[in-house]
């Protein structure tokens, strides 16, 4: 067998565009090059707040990067959605040192997707190889993929890494025609709870929907207010900086559908979409006045209407959020691989991870007991 290098190189904006795209390929929006190069250059994922970005890369026969790995070493467990302190904890407490660490992931973003950017699928293996030989070289104490796209959780497993599972709530679209179609498919008290929440958000407020030239520094601005006002509530400190959604605009605009609410023409509410191949990405909320509903109107319903329109298959409307279920999105199994070096350590977190992979499994059976969609 041939031996396979690879190389760690000095941040995302270290590789060429078109390269790292010819490898993440179209269908996931937040593997791009202009996605995660956003992050790097508006300073929302450096080493300076304890993201590090180290992408691990294998070049092909022709010179140009086969595989990708998108990798941050990280110095806290800040942004991933996945949560790994009590593991951090655990592992101190026995006198171990858990950070730094090693995370294969989308700062920030808990969308599924891939983890292992691959222009040439044959070099998948070498680049866990990598990625634990990374982890030996450095003294590390672990590695994470997290929100791994289903059909490369496999790719990890037979690598012997140790596969965690959670659950998320997503929104299929059963070829509905209009936002009436998918109604009709619930249950009636469903359906009328659902009408009397857009009724209710959507007194005295009118909507715009924004892509492409038609996004303005003005819009940024006021969805910099709103995400500030969110991020403060949830984190502390909101994580992404006011230039990463000037950049996303300006090399994403297409990409993304920025809604906005507004009162007597005056944004007061605003939600981040990105679009995928066939998949809309709800990712940032935030508003400045209090509307009742005006957050499931903006985040779920209208996300619908855009599916809907558009004829996307899914909608993701991101991490958590059991209330979501009522509004017609089921829950979803996610999954996130951890490559753990001490073998003592690594043989409590799978036992706890067995257990948990039984419990989630449960949830997600008894929570679809509960969708609002009529009994077939």
């Amino acid at each position: 067998m041939t031996d396979v290098v690879a190389r760690m190189a000095d941040g995302v904006g270290a590789v060429p565009a078109d390269a790292w795209d010819a490898c993440a390929g179209d269908d996931n929006p937040f593997v791009s090059h202009a996605f995660l190069g956003a992050l790097e250059e508006s300073g929302s994922a450096t080493a300076r707040v304890g993201w590090q970005p180290v992408p691990i890369v294998i070049d092909g026969a022709d010179g140009a990067p086969a595989g990708i790995v998108p990798a941050y070493a990280k110095s806290h467990s800040q942004g991933e959605y996945v949560f790994d302190q009590g593991w951090a904890d655990a592992f101190e407490r026995a006198g171990g040192r858990y950070y730094p660490k090693l995370q294969i992931a989308v700062p920030f973003s808990p969308v599924p997707g891939p983890r292992l950017l691959l222009r040439d699928p044959a070099v998948a293996p070498s680049l866990i190889a990598a990625v634990e030989a990374v982890v030996a070289q450095h003294g590390l104490s672990s590695a994470h993929a997290t929100f791994v796209a289903p059909e490369q959780v496999p790719l990890f497993e037979a690598a012997g890494w140790l596969i965690r599972a959670d659950r998320q709530f997503h929104w299929q679209n059963d070829n509905y025609g209009s936002f009436d179609d998918f109604l009709n498919a619930l249950a009636s008290r469903k359906r009328k709870a659902i009408r009397k929440e857009r009724a209710a958000a959507r007194e005295g407020l009118t909507f715009q929907h924004l892509s492409g030239a038609d996004l303005r520094e003005e819009h940024w601005d006021a969805f910099w207010r709103f995400y500030q006002d969110t991020g403060s509530r949830k984190w502390g400190r909101p994580y992404l900086k006011r230039a990463f959604f000037s950049l996303l605009g300006e090399r994403m605009g297409e990409q993304i559908v920025l809604m906005l609410a507004l009162r007597d023409g005056r944004p007061i509410a605003g939600a981040l979409n990105l679009l995928g191949r066939d998949t809309l990405y709800g990712r940032y909320w935030g508003a400045t006045e209090e509307v009742p509903f005006l957050h499931f109107e903006l985040c779920y319903y209208q996300a619908i209407d855009v599916a809907i329109e558009r004829r996307l298959a899914r909608v993701e409307a991101g991490a958590q959020g059991e209330h979501k279920l009522a509004r017609g999105y089921l829950p979803t199994p996610t999954f996130s691989a951890h490559y753990i070096a001490d073998p003592g350590f690594r043989r409590a977190v799978a036992d706890y991870l067995e257990q948990e992979r039984d419990a989630v499994a449960d949830d997600i059976e008894d929570l679809a007991e509960f969708a609002p969609y009529k009994q077939v």
